[in-house]
């Protein structure tokens, strides 16, 4: 009894000194230094590539494509003809309102004729006079009507683009011409509400396009709309792009507005930091601190406050560990 009690007592001790030696043992820790560097805060932001100056041109009604001016990539004038769509049935009513109309005006001359001979009265005159204006002003909209059926280039530019086939029924709405300058190009992108305050025309941006992953491409912010989307809670900008950019029309890349930038600051790992708080090494014990935050970056973090370049940073940000634990640099 006496043997087996002495063997429970020091598998206690050695269980109680493991875990005073475990707990007693530093904790290992991963650890930076500040460091100096160029601190710019970014606007977000995608957008599509798109001329400065285009339309798009589509048809006002549902009807078959009859002809094409198969035209991309040609420069055209105002007002050329880029479609005609089938007219056959307005072009017939057109027509037959055209006879009505030679029909009623032989019955006015004849009715004006035996007016001056005191024949006919003034009333049947005047009867025959609005029968063959309202026939007159049916003539004037269906002429109007017809030229819904021909598709013109709004505006003197290239053909951007084509879209549709003959044969095809052209649905209205649907855009079948875009017709622009190819140069100079420039990006439309969308600007959350919370972030369109530090966004100002004049400020560069870096752009990111799948097409050119290895080159620095930018642009300048040339104009913001007065008025945001209350739905989408966005607000369109525009930004010039320069003359050699490779970006073509319709690729869409990402957008970084430069609102801010910071030179010679203060930087420490963005992970480091829980809201504006971050924890220190000194003398083997880990410090929470509480900092003044500047520029936040997605890397990188400004710190305005509370910390000097000779201060050891941990890093990441310790959620599990506490004020005044001991702790080690990881590999030493």
């Amino acid at each position: 009894m006496k043997l087996s009690r002495l063997i429970i007592v020091l598998a206690l001790l050695l269980a109680a000194g493991a875990a005073i030696w475990r707990f007693s043992r530093p904790q290992e820790v991963a650890l930076v230094s500040p460091r100096r560097g160029e601190a710019a805060e970014i606007v977000y932001a995608t957008g599509i590539v798109e001329p400065r100056t285009w339309a798009k041109v589509t048809p006002l009604l549902r009807e078959r494509i009859i002809e094409l001016c198969n035209c991309e990539g040609e420069a055209v004038e105002k007002g050329a003809v880029l479609a005609r769509l089938d007219s056959r049935q307005p072009e017939a009513t057109l027509a037959e309102l055209r006879a009505r109309q030679k029909l009623n005006a032989s019955d006015y001359e004849r009715i004006a004729a035996l007016v001056e001979r005191r024949v006919a009265s003034e009333q049947a005159l005047d009867r025959a006079r609005s029968e063959l204006g309202q026939i007159q002003a049916l003539i004037a909209g269906q002429e109007t009507r017809l030229e819904s059926y021909v598709l013109r280039a709004p505006v003197s530019g290239v053909v951007l683009r084509q879209d549709g086939e003959v044969g095809e029924v052209a649905e209205p709405g649907t855009v079948l011409f875009w017709v622009g300058e190819p140069k100079p190009l420039q990006i439309e992108a969308e600007v959350n509400e919370e972030d369109i305050p530090r966004v100002t025309v004049g400020q560069r941006a870096v752009l990111k396009a799948d097409a050119f992953p290895d080159q620095a491409l930018e642009a300048k912010v040339d104009s913001i709309t007065p008025k945001g989307d209350p739905v989408a809670k966005t607000y369109r900008i525009h930004l010039a792009l320069p003359d050699n950019t490779p970006l073509r029309i319709g690729m869409t890349v990402e957008v970084n507005v430069i609102a801010r930038v910071a030179s010679e600051a203060l930087l420490v790992p963005t992970n480091a930091l829980r809201g504006a708080s971050l924890f220190v090494a000194e003398d083997g014990v880990a410090r929470r601190r509480d900092v003044k935050v500047g520029i936040r970056g997605t890397g990188n973090t400004q710190i305005l406050e509370g910390l000097n370049e000779s201060g050891r940073v941990i890093t990441p940000f310790p959620d599990d560990l506490a004020d005044g634990t001991k702790v080690s640099e990881k590999g030493r």
